[in-house]
């Protein structure tokens, strides 16, 4: 069952998606704008199933409650980052400001310190646990 929180925050993020593809100027489809949706709704979808699989284990600050080892996360150690990331550059795709890439380049190495930061909580709570599961999945 999704928790409250989680749900609150998608039914925000679908409020600021609405408002960026919605409530904005009618767009031509070309390339660059089937590009993001191309590339925006799989990950999208793909983010939000990985929200829901991770449920009270969510956090903003590195903290290790449970090993989430189920769905997507049997795969991918940080799905959400991957697919966060893929959706914000499918947006900028989709409002055709490719040069707001340079900036988004800038948040990769800063996601990449966030990830360091939580392998490392977990790893020192979960142990050899971990370091199986890090060695069996991607990202």
């Amino acid at each position: 069952m999704p928790s409250l929180k989680n749900v609150l925050v998608l039914l925000v993020e679908l409020f600021a998606i609405y408002l960026i593809v919605v409530m904005g100027r009618p767009l031509p489809m070309t390339p660059m704008r089937v590009a993001g949706i191309v590339i925006g709704v799989p990950a999208f979808v793909l983010w939000f199933i990985a929200r829901m699989q991770l449920g009270k284990s969510f956090s903003i600050r590195p903290q290790a409650r449970e090993l989430v080892t189920h769905g997507i996360y049997s795969k991918i150690r940080n799905p959400i980052y991957l697919f966060g990331s893929l959706f914000i550059a499918a947006i900028i795709f989709y409002l055709e400001r490719p040069v707001f890439l340079l900036a988004f380049a800038l948040v990769i190495p800063m996601q990449l310190i966030r990830v360091k930061r939580e392998e490392k909580v977990l790893q020192e709570k979960f142990g050899d646990a971990y370091l199986e599961y890090k060695r069996k999945t991607w990202f």
